[in-house]
């Protein structure tokens, strides 16, 4: 018996490697040489690719490709029909597979509804990329990012709550959900201290 849980109209291709308590929900297909940890939810329609490295605890909602070349760390949400790409100028004409540039999503970050993240950037630690924003560039630890092309609003706190503090400059803010305190030094955001 297989430590996952799959649904009958999902593929899985041979060599996959997918860990404990993760489950894969209708119509989802996980490529040979994917690596997927332990907890994870796969949705409906969900396509994971070969070069794919997925940590714990991950959550992929319905209608999201994990392309080549895609690496997600712990806790991780992608939220409904959000994008990753892997390729920066595609033309159908030209094969560019040796041109995949890499992207990482740090742990604990939100990809809202039908956001797209361009590849070869870096989404900081429980960063939050609202709905429909077009990230571009490397997203900062805890950023709030929304609109085309992504820019930063704000600072979010790991509990998902938006955090007191000004955009950029420094200053000193508390969770009121868990306590814990942020500090923001030079348009830096830290988590200095947990409750």
């Amino acid at each position: 018996m297989e430590p996952y849980s799959a649904h009958s109209t999902a593929i899985i291709d041979e060599g996959a490697t997918i860990g404990r308590d993760t489950h894969i929900w209708h119509w989802t297909h996980v490529s040979g040489k994917a690596v997927l940890g332990d907890g994870c939810s796969l949705g409906q329609n969900v396509f994971v690719a070969n070069a794919v490295k997925i940590g714990n605890y991950v959550k992929i909602q319905n209608n999201v490709s994990v392309y080549d070349n895609v690496t997600i760390e712990d806790g991780v949400f992608c939220g409904p029909s959000m994008v990753f790409t892997n390729v920066y100028n595609p033309r159908s004409e030209i094969s560019r597979k040796d041109e995949y540039r890499s992207t990482l999503i740090k742990r604990g970050a939100t990809l809202g509804a039908n956001c797209t993240i361009i590849c070869g950037v870096t989404v900081g630690k429980y960063a939050f990329v609202g709905a429909g924003a077009v990230v571009n560039r490397d997203v900062p630890d805890f950023a709030l990012i929304t609109g085309v092309p992504g820019r930063a609003i704000g600072w979010m706190s790991r509990f998902g709550e938006r955090l007191d503090l000004p955009l950029a400059g420094d200053g000193e803010c508390r969770c009121p959900h868990t306590g814990d305190i942020y500090l923001l030094t030079d348009g830096i955001c830290t988590l200095s201290e947990t409750a």
